[in-house]
């Protein structure tokens, strides 16, 4: 890499971009960072604006950019602040940028991160919902606009150092096969399911190999988040449904394979660290230093792999229902999913409700085409009306 590749990092207090601003921090003649943005960590974003002397600082909440602005002030700090949305998507489209860190996790993250891809920039995607509720409408922005796309989760990063070079999407001409996307199963992986109603968010919370985000580490006590990522799986790759095989592998040291037409299977390996594909991201097509230890083999000691269970995990079987309707569908099942998991995180319906929640929402709504983010966020606003009406229905 020969220039600085200038950055803007969305959701830069979050675990993702915490990573992302590491990775900056051991290569400071590579990387410069422009914007950071957060949603009302002031504290954590402040500091970060200590460390990376960012041109812009956006903070989603009003208030909380008021209170970030006279902390900077008092520190005579030249970091100028804004809020709302409409400033994430001027921070994510700014002509001196080269490289936007889509990392909001949740519905919030789509509009700046459409606003990359639309002034054609290196997306480097961690926001599963720009592809999961308008993945049709977003591979064409990232086409017609002649943006870059590298997917920053473990499993579609390793996806896609596994395909061929430069593949385009076409399975039989690249002699792919299957994609192979591999779980870890979460913490409730070989709990009596009659146990599952029980579990408190303390428990789901308990990620077994990853340090994530409280709503991601619940997504994977369910799965949904392996369903979130078959539908992702599908538009970044160009991938029937029945080509993407779900792996539970416990050790998560597999982090995704393809399997060829001649019989091969190439996996990425590592040790589960976000740090891996954010570094091979933002350093692409070169390797750099991302501060993970290598992978101990000898440790490691053995791999093992089984199928899922359906009855234990319905949410990825919803996840693959949504994918096969098509249309407004996977934004019914995601909006569905971000309520039903904020309501089990604050204890106001049980672990079992969230797939039960999710069901009835994509029964109730019915099936339409997506062809504007308009369609988008209106799928998102009704399945968000019908998850509360349900919840409301419980008491």
């Amino acid at each position: 890499m020969n220039t600085i590749r200038h950055l803007t990092i969305l959701g830069s207090t979050g675990s993702i971009g915490e990573s992302t601003l590491d990775v900056v921090a051991r290569h400071p003649d590579r990387f410069k960072v422009v914007a950071l943005t957060a949603n009302n960590n002031v504290e954590k974003i402040l500091a970060q604006c200590r460390n990376f002397s960012p041109r812009y600082a956006v903070m989603l909440n009003e208030t909380s950019a008021e209170q970030l602005a006279k902390a900077l002030n008092v520190e005579g700090l030249d970091t100028e602040v804004l809020s709302g949305v409409e400033s994430l998507e001027k921070v994510a489209a700014l002509p001196e940028v080269d490289a936007v860190m889509a990392a909001i996790v949740g519905a919030a993250g789509i509009r700046p991160t459409f606003a990359a891809a639309r002034s054609g920039k290196l997306v480097l995607l961690a926001n599963k919902e720009s592809l999961v509720m308008a993945g049709r409408i977003f591979m064409e922005l990232i086409k017609e606009n002649g943006a870059t796309l590298l997917p920053i989760d473990s499993e579609h990063n390793a996806i896609y150092q596994s395909l061929p070079h430069q593949f385009n999407g076409d399975f039989p001409t690249a002699g792919v096969s299957h994609i192979l996307l591999t779980a870890s199963g979460g913490p409730f992986r070989d709990a009596p399911v009659a146990s599952l109603e029980q579990v408190t968010p303390a428990q789901a919370c308990a990620h077994p190999n990853w340090d994530m985000g409280r709503k991601i580490s619940v997504d994977s006590a369910t799965m949904m988040n392996k369903g979130l990522e078959v539908i992702e799986a599908h538009w970044l790759f160009n991938a029937a449904p029945e080509n993407i095989q779900v792996v539970i592998h416990p050790q998560s040291v597999i982090h995704s394979m393809v399997q060829y037409v001649d019989g091969s299977v190439i996996a990425q390996l590592g040790n589960p660290d976000m740090r891996t594909p954010i570094a091979h991201a933002m350093g692409y097509p070169e390797r750099i230093d991302s501060g993970v230890k290598p992978l101990d083999m000898f440790a490691v000691a053995h791999l093992d792999f089984e199928a899922p269970d359906f009855e234990r995990f319905p949410c990825l079987r919803l996840a693959y229902e949504a994918l096969a309707i098509g249309g407004n569908m996977p934004a019914i099942l995601n909006a569905a999913n971000e309520i039903a998991v904020e309501s089990f995180l604050n204890e106001k319906m049980s672990f079992t409700a969230i797939p039960s929640m999710i069901a009835h929402v994509m029964k109730t709504i019915q099936r339409e085409e997506i062809t504007t983010l308009d369609d988008v966020l209106m799928a998102d606003n009704a399945a968000r009306a019908a998850a509360h009406e349900w919840l409301v229905s419980l008491k």
